[in-house]
């Protein structure tokens, strides 16, 4: 089985996918940002480095994802394939930090990739508000994402609503990040974990 979070940055995909691969003896994939070879030139010139960044993470996650499907084993992965095509790039364009030339070849490949990839059986979508991204950002204190304007997170939170909105590639279970504390408290990720089984089993 392959479950995959999504969510905005600071919603707590990394904590999540720790605990229920814990709770469940899930194998956890990780976004690999720390080794990412582009973000720190992304946050210092994104207009320069969009494309070669939205590239990377297209490879990197195809690439995770057909290890996962082979791998016959169950699976949970901190963020998909789609939110670099429907978020990020998308809005990386109508900023004007990346060329429409550039968007439209990164969208044809992404589309020509997405007909050979198979959905996550799961997708949970961590629904959180700018002021709760902004607080998670800064708990943990990573030096490239101290430069992360507040619109710029408001513009992908827009972006994820509608995206999620219209996703119809498989079950989905949305978590409110902002009234669940599930990295903290017990109980919340409990409620989770309960939505977890039903949406396992087919109980809805």
């Amino acid at each position: 089985m392959h479950v995959a979070i999504a969510g905005n940055i600071g919603s707590g995909k990394t904590t999540l996918t720790t605990l229920l691969a814990k709770h469940y003896n899930w194998e956890a994939h990780f976004e690999d940002a720390d080794e990412n070879p582009y973000l720190n030139d992304f946050y210092n010139d994104m207009q320069r480095w969009s494309f070669n960044l939205q590239i990377y993470f297209m490879t990197s996650r195809i690439s995770r994802i057909q290890e996962i499907r082979e791998s016959g084993k169950d699976v949970i992965q901190d963020r998909t394939l789609y939110e670099d095509a429907y978020i990020f790039a998308p809005n990386l364009h109508s900023m004007g930090l990346m060329t429409t030339r550039d968007f439209e070849t990164y969208f044809a490949l992404f589309k020509l990739q997405e007909k050979f990839i198979q959905a996550p059986d799961l997708l949970i979508y961590l629904r959180a508000s700018v002021p709760t991204l902004v607080n998670q950002i800064q708990k943990r204190g990573r030096d490239y994402e101290e430069s992360i304007r507040l619109d710029y997170l408001k513009r992908l939170n827009e972006r994820y609503e509608a995206w999620i909105s219209t996703y119809d590639h498989g079950k989905l279970l949305i978590v409110d990040v902002d009234n669940n504390n599930f990295s903290e408290n017990a109980e919340d990720l409990g409620k989770i974990i309960n939505k977890i089984d039903a949406e396992i089993n087919g109980l809805f």
